[in-house]
This record gives C-alpha cells, structure tokens and sequence, in this order.
C-alpha cells in the first residue's frame, strides 16, 4: 500500500547550497505529520542508511505516525547522501532543517523541537546537537537568523564516534568529543546484539554527557539487531519508544507548563513513616511527574527543587510507605508484610506547602 499523506516543505526552495543537480536526491526537504491535538512538541526524524540510501518506511514514515499518535508533529528529513555527497552536506541539511522548523514553528503550533535518527541518521542526529550554532542574525535569508540548537537529541543505534568504531572514520566524524555542558538533553537507544553498529558507540556518547553534567538516558537492550526501528515485532525492545514517551514527559519537552519547587510533609494515621516514596502523576497526562523519597529524620518533611518538581493543577498523589524502620539496622528484621500503597487527590499551587495527612483508610483496596 502507498502511502502519500504529509506535506512536503524543500528547505532552500531556490536550491540547495553545494547541490550537483536538480533532482530529488539534490534538494533536501521535510515532510510534516502534523499531530492532530499536539503536545507542543516536534520532532524531526533523521532514517537511517549509511549515508548511502534512506531507510524511509520503518524509520522515517512510520515513526512519525508513532509520534502523530501520542500528540508530537513529526518532520521526516530528506537529506543528502553519498556517494554525491559528503557528511559534512548531510549536516548542513539537517542544521536547516532545525531552523527550518524553528523559523516555522508558530505554523505548527511548536515550541520544543527536538531531533531523533538510526543509525547514519543518528550520527547526523548528534552531529547537529554538538554544533556549535553559527546562526547569522543578518543573513538575508531570514531562516539562517534561526538557531539550529534543537531543545533534545534521540539517537538510536548511532554511530556517535568512526574514529573508535574503526569504519568509515571520515564520514562518521567524532561527536562524543564535542559535547559540551550546552549540548542538548539526550535519551540513546541500543541494542546488545548489533553486529553493525556496536552499542559502545552509544556509551561513549553517555559518558560524554554525564561528564559534561547534561541529563541523558541511555537504554541498551540485550537482544535485538541493526536496523530495528519501531521494533514493532519485538515487544521487549519495542519498549523503547514508550520509554523515550516517558523520558520526554518527565524532562518537560511536552508541556507548556513550568515546573517550580514545592515542599511539604507526609503524615500517616498520626505517625512519621520511617521510609516512603510520595509521587506526584499530574492528571493532564503530558504534564511531568514529581517524586521525592523520605525518611523519619526530617520528621516526615520533603522538598523537590524546581528543576523536578511538578506543575500547577490537579494530580494524585501517590505514596508507597516502603519501611518503618530508619535509621537502618543490621539485624535483618522485617517492619512491614510488604510496601503500602495510599492515593488521595490533591491540587497543587506554587508557594502552597503539600501537607498529606493519610489514614489507613485510604490504603487501595
């Protein structure tokens, strides 16, 4: 079956810098997905191919109809490959292709762009995020005025270093050596089992970020090979795009509303528990989650610094009395039969202290 639905936008309509011809494999274009009730959020989505072909079905078109399906505006780029052109072309479409978004961002309703790719897409993913951003305010184009720093980065089996992977060094040029602590929040996705693109390369780009102190998640997943994309016949590693929902949900990038610090104290039938988890799930579901751990030294209270604490609104919060015993002894006595679950409504202000008074009562049947 054919499919055709998505608008096509060419990203320099008066053709592209450094192009050999005026064919479609000459002029770098986007094709948008507009999400029907959007989260504020666009991506766009780099396939795959070895900077040879683009892999533009299971990981071009269909996940930017994952992405329509939970609220994100998907842009599928059509960028430049060998052997016509070098890397160093393709990252030339892929920074306008974040400035193009950004330039056209009130169109679509953005105000997040981030910028996801497999495997050679994923490389051009990273090489974008570690750019350092060269925008011209007085460019007459009034498109290369836009940054072209995208607000996250999600690779999935990239290459993120050629030199260290020991292939194609001079087209997979090093990003890990490039981050920066202004280098985009980043979730990475591997697998254990690929033979093509080893899943080192995505720990060297952790590495990279938890010694520049920026978030990043990293998930490698034990079975699964090259080319995977949606992973739509294997639940276990398919999990990842649910998991990248998550992550994006709990760093903000689908909510407009900002996060600000709270505290509070936890109360059960009268007593301070020794141990307890208080969660905050907002019930605007694209809204962030909010969490503290706590224990009976502050007498019950907790803090969440702004940077994790919850928005403004309606959630539940949820509280798992996990221990009575704190301080910790080496006796290795039980205090509980098993972890407590207590739920109870609550809104929640800025500058408003939580005060959870919970009875048993409230314990889910």
């Amino acid at each position: 079956m054919r499919h055709t639905a998505g608008v096509e936008e060419i990203l320099w309509p008066d053709g592209a810098p450094g192009a050999l011809g005026a064919t479609v494999l000459d002029t770098p274009a986007l094709t948008c997905h507009v999400a029907e009730a959007g989260s504020g959020c666009g991506i766009i989505v780099c396939p795959g191919g070895g900077y040879r072909i683009l892999a533009s079905d299971h990981e071009g078109l269909q996940v930017a109809q994952a992405l329509n399906r939970i609220g994100i505006t998907a842009f599928v780029l059509r960028y430049r490959v060998g052997t016509r052109y070098g890397t160093d072309i393709s990252l030339l479409d892929g920074l306008r292709a974040v400035r193009f978004v950004r330039h056209y961002a009130e169109k679509w309703a953005i105000k997040r762009i981030g910028i996801l790719g497999f495997s050679a897409g994923g490389h051009l993913a990273v090489s974008v995020g570690t750019h350092v951003d060269e925008s011209d305010r007085e460019a007459s184009d009034s498109i290369d005025c836009e940054s072209c720093r995208p607000d996250f980065l999600v690779p999935i089996y990239a290459v993120t270093n050629g030199i260290k992977r020991g292939r194609k060094a001079d087209e997979y040029t090093p990003a890990d050596t490039k981050v920066t602590a202004n280098t985009p929040p980043t979730f990475l996705v591997h697998t254990h089992e690929d033979r093509v693109v080893s899943p080192a390369q995505s720990v060297l780009f952790y590495e990279a970020m938890l010694n520049a102190g920026v978030q990043c998640e990293l998930h490698i997943y034990g079975y699964g090979e090259h080319g995977v994309g949606l992973a739509i016949g294997d639940p276990d590693v398919g999990e990842w795009f649910n998991a990248m929902r998550n992550w994006l949900r709990r760093s903000g990038f689908l909510s407009d509303k900002p996060r600000f610090a709270v505290r509070g104290q936890l109360v059960i039938d009268g007593v301070v528990p020794g141990m307890a988890w208080v969660t905050f799930v907002p019930n605007d579901p694209s809204a962030p989650i909010a969490r503290v751990k706590l224990n009976r030294a502050e007498n019950g209270a907790f803090s969440i610094d702004s940077q994790h604490g919850p928005t403004e609104g309606d959630h539940r919060a949820i509280i798992h009395h996990i221990s009575e015993q704190y301080p910790h002894v080496a006796t290795g006595a039980y205090t509980l039969d098993d972890a407590v679950r207590y739920e109870t409504a609550i809104n929640i202000r800025k500058s408003k202290k939580i005060n959870l008074r919970l009875t048993s009562s409230q314990t889910p049947s």
